[in-house]
């Protein structure tokens, strides 16, 4: 029998929640590999969106939007490493590292290109690949200001191929994704492209003995599998 979808999603997120590493005393607030989470545009309030509807025009790829609702299933992506590599589960993502966001429920990745966006006439944002497959316009990297991508800190997330921002101008569609508002990519820096990490399952890394995280301790490799 076939669960509905939102039962999906939840199955997802305790499977992840099953094998995080919680340290007792650990203080922790970073964004790590394998971590599912909503993403935040400061500016607008508004969490980076995707669901199964195709864009009209453009690539005609899957669209991606940004919503108001905080509790819409279809607004956790998934942490992977870059196209081509893995990272292990619980690492912390450095600032300036590139990686791929995997929208959960369907299973394709953030992405870019030099399609014009349908509203905004930027860059378009879409979800692609097949299972967390895709390609090199999934890469972004995350540029923040400290060493690691902190919870409590805003990032902007930069696209490699086109060098464009993850970015929402403050369009909206219409039918029939009525509401919604455009997710497109713009050519510089803007309050309009700052994204901060709110609601998910995050994966701890475990403590090293001397307070520092290293990825190829024994310990680590033991309890986390790669992305």
């Amino acid at each position: 029998m076939e669960l509905p979808t939102n039962y999906q999603i939840i199955l997802q997120l305790f499977g992840l929640l099953s094998i995080s590493s919680i340290v007792t005393g650990f203080q922790y607030d970073l964004v790590t590999c394998g971590s599912s989470l909503k993403l935040l545009n400061t500016y607008h309030n508004l969490r980076l969106h995707s669901h199964d509807v195709k864009y009209g025009s453009g690539s005609g790829q899957q669209s991606v939007t940004a919503v108001e609702s905080s509790d819409d299933h279809n607004s956790y992506w998934q942490v992977r490493a870059k196209t081509g590599t893995h990272c292990v589960r619980g690492q912390p993502i450095k600032c300036g590292q590139t990686i791929r966001l995997m929208h959960l429920q369907t299973r394709r990745n953030l992405h870019s290109h030099h399609f014009q966006s349908p509203l905004s006439h930027n860059l378009e944002v879409s979800a692609f690949g097949e299972d967390g497959e895709g390609d090199e316009g999934d890469n972004w990297a995350v540029i923040c200001s400290g060493k690691h991508w902190s919870r409590n800190e805003k990032v902007r997330l930069k696209h490699v191929v086109t060098e464009y921002y993850l970015h929402v101008a403050g369009e909206t569609f219409g039918r029939p994704i009525a509401g919604q508002r455009e997710v497109s990519a713009y050519s510089s820096p803007s309050d309009l492209n700052y994204w901060q990490a709110m609601e998910g399952i995050y994966v701890k890394p475990s403590e090293d003995p001397v307070g520092t995280y290293r990825a190829d301790s024994p310990h680590v490799a033991q309890a986390h599998t790669e992305l």
